[in-house]
């Protein structure tokens, strides 16, 4: 009986692949976990962020439409969109 040194060698090649990816697997998911701790800690603060961000514009509008700074006020919207068009957030809200 001859041997089919094609199957085995797939077969030594299927094993240590298995063996390889079992490796991989083993040191890539305590990353993944560590890595998704960071990650919903950075959308907890993005979040914070956001809303403070959100705050402080609301608050700084309303003091200058009582106060009628139309100037300023126009001058904080340009700047404002002029933000929002570089992070193209304005484009996408028009289509």
């Amino acid at each position: 009986m001859e041997i089919n040194w094609i199957v085995v060698g797939w077969i030594i090649d299927v094993v240590l692949n298995g063996i390889i990816w079992l490796i991989i697997a083993a040191l890539l998911i305590p990353l993944i976990e560590v890595t998704d701790k960071w990650t919903r800690k950075a959308v907890s603060l993005v979040d914070r962020t956001d809303k403070w961000i959100r705050k402080v514009l609301e608050n700084s509008f309303e003091w200058m439409e009582k106060k009628n700074l139309n100037i300023l006020f126009a001058f904080l919207f340009v700047i404002l969109f002029g933000i929002l068009a570089q992070y193209e957030i304005i484009p996408k809200l028009i289509r």
